[in-house]
């Protein structure tokens, strides 16, 4: 199901609102959103938890403003100020296309200390929020995209398309660190994580529990299809490769009669299904 978040709760919260809606223990999410974050959210229910990382592979869209001249602690507006610099003169427009141009494509990127990353075993932001100052590792990631929509300095707003693993509060501070007067992110909206759009998406506060729920093939969008022969199923059933002439890497949705059974992983053999969902889930 395709949420739309509002500002406030937590990525939790949503779950949580949904276990009660639809009266059931096994509902998760992809791709987590801060609390200040608004836009879309995928939840999953059911056997179709298991899938939630081939959804979290897709690349994901988001709008930001960005604050210029004050660092927080969180990255965001959230956070205690803990730098701030108010210029004669703001950096012009060309300055900030050029900082831009700069953060695109493949990098290693810090994380917030306030961040789900561990550090020596655990969450840096639980580690920060005792008063300690956790270094989250760098990690590699790609900025597909980022365009810079308006500038009213202080005020940066940007469009930006980024890999699995990006956080837009370390481009906004990385930001305010090429252009030397610091900066955080001011808002922050997800717009789209690979196909799905927040268009589409439900608001929280509307959802009843009565909507009808994306079929766990949806998950798998980019993945071939593999149609199961009936003599087949069986075997695809109890999680035994079936010989099968084809690639012998990368990954397929198996389906039977356009359901999704298993995803199936590719062998010299032929397809070793990788996560088998019950049979009432492949609907």
């Amino acid at each position: 199901m395709l949420v739309d978040k509002p500002e406030g709760p937590t990525s939790h919260d949503v779950v949580a609102r949904a276990r009660r809606l639809f009266r059931t223990r096994a509902v998760g999410h992809t791709g987590t959103l801060d609390p200040f974050a608004t836009g879309l959210l995928i939840l999953v229910f059911g056997g179709a938890t298991r899938l939630a990382r081939w959804a979290e592979r897709h690349p994901k869209s988001y709008r930001a403003v960005i604050r210029l001249g004050q660092r927080t602690d969180t990255d965001d507006r959230t956070g205690v100020v803990i730098a701030e610099r108010t210029p004669a003169e703001w950096p012009p427009r060309t300055a900030v296309e050029d900082a831009l141009a700069k953060l695109r494509g493949a990098q290693l990127q810090r994380p917030p200390a306030y961040s789900a990353r561990k550090v020596a075993g655990e969450r840096s932001h639980r580690r920060a929020r005792r008063g300690e100052r956790p270094e989250p590792a760098a990690t590699p990631v790609v900025v597909l995209a980022l365009e810079l929509l308006e500038y009213r300095p202080p005020l940066v707003t940007v469009d930006a398309m980024v890999s699995a693993g990006t956080y837009i509060r370390s481009l906004a501070r990385d930001l305010g660190e090429l252009l030397e007067v610091g900066a955080h992110a001011e808002a922050l909206r997800r717009i789209r994580i690979g196909p799905w759009s927040v268009e589409e998406a439900e608001p929280l506060a509307s959802l009843t529990g009565r909507e009808t729920l994306l079929p766990p093939l949806a998950l798998l969008s980019g993945l071939p299809e593999v149609p199961l022969a009936p003599e087949e199923m069986p075997a695809v059933r109890v999680g035994r490769e079936i010989a099968r002439p084809g690639p012998t890497e990368g990954e397929a949705a198996l389906v039977e009669s356009g359901r999704l059974v298993a995803v199936g992983r590719a062998s010299p053999q032929g397809w070793h299904p990788a996560v088998v969902l019950p049979p009432y889930e492949g609907a």
